[in-house]
């Protein structure tokens, strides 16, 4: 009898021999926080209560949410009461409540192009029709979503609107504004997904839309993948307590309790030891030094025709490339020069962006993501010379 050889595989992360892969949209793996969660944990374990092993509340663990209602206050300047968060597992766990508690299959929801490419296929789960929206530098393009919700009468627009998931691009606090009053005048719900909020490096962004729940149509995502670890696999939703109150009503979480208790309690020591503040200066301090080499690499390649933005937070940098160059066809060449990344249409809703495509630094250290864009410059001068 013959065995058969298993690979086991303990993260989503896979990498190709001599290939860079800036199209991966994770942390480094020694930027995450194997020390603090240790101390977090030895915390936890050493209070002698072992309620965070038990099924949780529906809510989430109220200690906890505490904690997070008294970080997110300092971090976005702005009250944030406890009464209006919950805690999910995650941003994509949440976008699937949401779709779920607020909108019916057929409805249609309204989202960037280009948007987060993973989304997608959450709203088209819950049978909803996805209807693109023109992104420009400051983010969603509002004079073309104000037309687009007159014409399709959306239940639902999904929006990233701070350091946007792939273009990097940040929407204006006077967009944010008017943004929330169209849900209010046209009756639909605004689902902020601001996981990169807290991961800015350069400056001061606008407010978070949590400055907007009070008007019971919106609805301000956040996750601690971003911010503490991906494997936590937890986050927060904060709205107004009818609609929560709705997102809990769901069979799943009526089923389960809250979402992770134990690792919800890892995460409340961290902000009872006061950890997570300096953990997130750390990032956003490596993340600074990273982006700016990609952006000084990059600044190489503008003879070649391509145009980027510099991000002033988030994981990403949207290049444009030379008319006529398609990153769909550009990705084998490039990768035959030992450097991927993730061609423009998988982020738009109807496969267009082809003369786009999106970096991410942050998993490599500054040299290597000098040495992807050179090899990624070579596979450009090899296809403009044959054009």
């Amino acid at each position: 009898m013959t065995l058969k050889t298993v690979t086991l595989k303990t993260a989503q992360t896979t990498l190709a021999e001599g290939v860079t892969e800036l199209g991966i949209g994770h942390p480094s793996p020694w930027l995450l926080p194997l020390r603090e969660l240790e101390s977090a944990a030895a915390h936890r374990f050493a209070q002698g209560d072992a309620s965070f092993l038990q099924y949780g509340t529906e809510l989430g663990d109220g200690f906890l949410l505490t904690e997070l209602a008294q970080f997110l206050s300092r971090e976005y300047a702005l009250p944030v009461p406890t009464g209006e968060l919950m805690i999910s597992g995650g941003i994509s766990q949440a976008l699937d409540l949401c779709c779920a508690a607020l909108s019916q299959p057929g409805d249609t929801i309204l989202v960037e192009d280009p948007t987060y490419f993973l989304s997608l296929n959450i709203f088209r789960d819950h049978g909803l029709k996805v209807v693109p929206v023109p992104v420009g530098d400051h983010g969603m393009n509002l004079d073309a979503l104000e037309a687009l919700v007159r014409q399709h009468r959306p239940r639902l627009v999904y929006t990233i609107p701070t350091h946007q998931n792939p273009t990097g691009t940040t929407m204006p606090q006077a967009q944010r504004t008017r943004l929330a009053e169209l849900a209010q005048q046209h009756d639909f719900f605004v689902l902020a997904d601001e996981v990169y909020h807290l991961l800015t490096f350069t400056g001061t962004p606008p407010h978070s839309f949590a400055a907007h729940v009070n008007t019971g149509k919106v609805l301000s995502l956040g996750s601690f993948s971003k911010i503490l670890a991906p494997g936590s696999r937890l986050g927060w939703i904060h709205a107004a307590p009818e609609l929560l109150s709705c997102l809990i009503a769901n069979g799943m979480i009526a089923s389960g309790g809250g979402f992770s208790p134990l690792g919800g309690a890892l995460i409340r020591s961290m902000f009872e030891l006061d950890l997570l503040p300096g953990y997130i200066q750390g990032l956003r301090d490596t993340f600074r030094g990273r982006a700016a080499a990609l952006g000084d690499a990059l600044d190489e390649l503008r003879s070649l025709g391509i145009r980027f933005q510099r991000p002033s937070g988030g994981y990403f940098i949207w290049v444009t490339l030379p008319d006529g160059v398609d990153s769909v066809v550009l990705l084998d060449r490039a990768v035959a020069n030992g450097v991927r990344y993730q061609p423009g249409p998988k982020f738009s809703p109807d496969g267009g962006q082809r003369g786009q495509l999106r970096l991410c630094f942050a998993y490599y250290a500054e040299d290597d993501l000098r040495g992807g864009v050179q090899q990624l410059g070579q596979a450009l001068q090899e296809t403009l010379r044959e054009g």
